[in-house]
């Protein structure tokens, strides 16, 4: 990979991995059309450490507070009562699915998930999920958008299980995980910040499992050790300010926004294809 190309999709990983509108959609296509060839599953897997370390910055706080409470509990039955170490129990369970999928189905999620035609199809598709889970959450559950004191175990199985569809480019983890809260009535702002949290371990899991292979890749460019470690503090800055951002923003608007956009650029991706100016493959 050139250092353009790091730089570029990099700023894009971190732009794109916390707004409902798909990065690892995003590096694939841009990848593709703007330097001629994907990047591959491998790169993305990494990058998105960068931005999974913003998460831990950013909620650092929380992390810590989540995880004394859970070492607590499993250590002393009279701690089990916190808010907290239900919550550790619910981003374990949440996270399990998609771990489980992400390593059966790795080969399919580096290669064939990655043809431009499903990842066009399904920005599309997935931007009209968004607007019906806008529509159908009356927002009205007493969930806590703070401390996510109110979230049951049904709200993390149904949110895992929604996170699992981020495993295909053009889905979006936060947008498909945001949407299952939001068809559970959760406030936006509380589904948000739990989909935060449940990223956690499934993207540190995947960087760190995709990282031998982002050297010397089967399916897409190698990068070298400097390259990725540029890559991931560029993507770590960039997505710092986008969760800020994120956060503040669902507290008074619908994901509405990024539907449209969404829909405008899979049309696009679409016409690149039709008109053989970018490869699906």
């Amino acid at each position: 990979m050139s250092w353009l190309q790091v730089v570029v999709l990099s700023a894009i990983q971190g732009l794109t991995e916390f707004l409902p509108v798909s990065s690892s959609g995003h590096l694939r296509i841009f990848s593709t059309w703007f330097f001629g060839e994907d990047a591959g599953a491998s790169f993305t897997a990494v990058v998105q450490l960068g931005t999974e370390a913003a998460v831990l910055v950013f909620f650092f706080k929380d992390i810590v507070r989540i995880l004394v409470a859970w070492f607590r509990g499993v250590f002393d039955a009279g701690h089990r009562h916190d808010p907290d170490y239900r919550l550790g129990w619910f981003v374990i369970v949440g996270s399990a699915p998609i771990a489980l999928i992400g390593f059966v189905g790795k080969d399919f999620i580096r290669d064939a998930a990655r043809n431009l035609w499903i990842t066009a199809i399904v920005l599309v598709v997935f931007s009209f999920v968004f607007l019906l889970a806008e529509k159908l959450g009356r927002q009205d559950r007493p969930v806590d958008a703070k401390s996510l004191d109110g979230l049951t175990m049904k709200d993390t199985i149904v949110m895992g299980l929604a996170q699992c569809l981020a495993l295909i480019p053009g889905v979006s983890r936060s947008g498909g995980t945001i949407s299952a809260g939001l068809f559970l009535n959760m406030s936006r702002e509380a589904a948000a910040r739990f989909s935060f949290l449940l990223a956690i371990p499934a993207v540190l899991a995947s960087g760190l499992f995709s990282l031998p292979d982002a050297f010397a890749p089967s399916v897409g460019q190698s990068a070298s050790g400097i390259q990725l470690l540029v890559g991931s503090a560029i993507a770590f800055v960039i997505g710092y300010a986008a969760i800020a951002w994120l956060l503040k923003f669902v507290q008074n608007h619908s994901l509405a926004w990024f539907a449209g956009y969404r829909v405008i650029l899979g049309a696009l991706v679409m016409i690149l294809l039709g008109t053989g100016t970018i490869p699906a493959t």
